[in-house]
């Protein structure tokens, strides 16, 4: 993941991911997680061109033991609490080479949190060692057809009724609906908001294929027609899981940013290699000037959004909800940066990168959606603008 770049003062190493102030664990964390996206690399195009789960790769993160990351180590997993530095540099490796395994690790983390959470103790041992293994696929169902960022907004509905707890209403957009084997649902309960675990095969709950994407992705509808589940499957307190699902945000948000700053630097890498074997006028491309000064942009672009998104997941690591902010601008700053230096690379590439198949195309796909989902840069910008009011006063 890195390459060698010849410039006037000599040689120069372009690191993909940098040291920083990983300690020792991190820095072992992160040659696993880069050892796996490298065995994994020869399948990425068909992987990432996939919206049902492609099982080779499922296989391969099982066996890495990295999803033991996502799951307090009470119940199969790696430490006490979960650590969000770890997430973060793990989904940046994984990025680096497939936007599936990225998606893959990434959505056991935050479809199983609000039940590492908020779960009762025997519905925390039946499903969370699956987890860890991959025998269980998660899946958190928030938003709605016409409910996306506003999440209070939502319109389906928990009841507690004679046999357990009511779900009725529709889900949209879900991250591996359809290929979860759990969902943890986010509805309406009176006057406040509550959170559920549905179990895929429970009667009256189906999953339909969602729309296709410009960048494929696994994505499934669900309609909850009168599920009813055991009381003992709720997520929280009664009317008061709003601050659950925005814990799970908070701890997984900064992990988007790790994606997104694996995304840049692999953007950037395929056009180093393109401006560097590419000749025109006589000489690589990497000799002419403006090509090789929007190089070095994306490069110090990467290096910035890696440094903010490190440092706001160490900063989650002990008040997750209280540095949130930091978390917010670290997927701002990531995510807008893997569009600028994506864009860019395209542009060095020239025609070889406008090539439908192409790595490059590829990751351009895979940039766009990053901006949009676990908070688009709009809302985020909004929210962090009302907290600065707030500063003001």
């Amino acid at each position: 993941m890195s390459v060698e770049l010849e410039m006037d003062m000599g040689p120069v190493v372009l690191p993909a991911g940098g040291g920083f102030d990983l300690d020792d664990g991190h820095k072992l964390v992160q040659e696993r997680a880069r050892a796996l996206a490298a065995e994994l690399d020869s399948v990425a195009t068909e992987a990432d061109a996939s919206s049902e789960l492609y099982e080779p790769m499922r296989e391969a993160l099982a066996a890495s033991g990295l999803a033991a990351h996502v799951v307090p180590a009470a119940y199969g997993g790696h430490s006490e609490t979960l650590d969000p530095l770890a997430i973060t540099v793990i989904r940046e490796a994984l990025m680096y080479s497939s936007a599936h395994l990225d998606s893959l690790f990434g959505v056991q983390g935050i479809g199983s949190y609000t039940l590492t959470v908020g779960g009762a103790e025997e519905l925390k041992r039946e499903w969370l060692p699956k987890v860890v293994t991959l025998e269980a696929i998660a899946a958190i169902a928030l938003t709605e057809p016409e409910v996306g960022s506003d999440l209070r907004a939502v319109q389906t509905t928990i009841e507690q009724v004679e046999g357990g707890l009511r779900v009725r209403g529709r889900k949209s957009f879900i991250t591996n609906g359809g290929a979860a084997s759990f969902y943890c649902v986010l509805g309406r309960e009176g006057d406040g908001y509550s959170m559920v675990l549905v179990p895929a095969d429970t009667k009256g709950l189906t999953a339909h294929p969602g729309d296709d994407l410009i960048a494929p992705h696994i994505l499934g509808e669900l309609e909850f027609d009168d599920v009813v589940v055991p009381a003992s499957h709720r997520l929280g307190v009664p009317g008061k899981a709003f601050s659950l699902m925005l814990q799970a945000l908070a701890v997984f948000r900064v992990s988007v940013a790790g994606s997104a700053v694996g995304l840049a630097q692999a953007a950037l890498d395929e056009a180093l290699s393109h401006a560097q074997s590419r000749t025109q006028f006589g000489a690589p491309l990497i000799e002419l000037g403006p090509v090789a000064q929007s190089l070095a942009l994306c490069w110090t672009e990467v290096e910035t959004a890696r440094s903010m998104a490190y440092r706001a997941a160490a900063l989650a690591r002990t008040d997750p909800l209280g540095h949130l902010d930091f978390s917010s601008m670290a997927k701002i700053s990531a995510t807008e940066t893997a569009g600028r230096v994506v864009d860019r690379a395209v542009q060095v590439m020239g025609r070889f990168g406008l090539v439908r198949g192409s790595k490059i195309e590829r990751l351009y796909r895979n940039a766009r959606p990053l901006r949009i989902y676990e908070g688009s840069t709009e809302v985020l910008l909004d929210s962090l603008a009302r907290r600065l009011r707030k500063v003001a006063k």
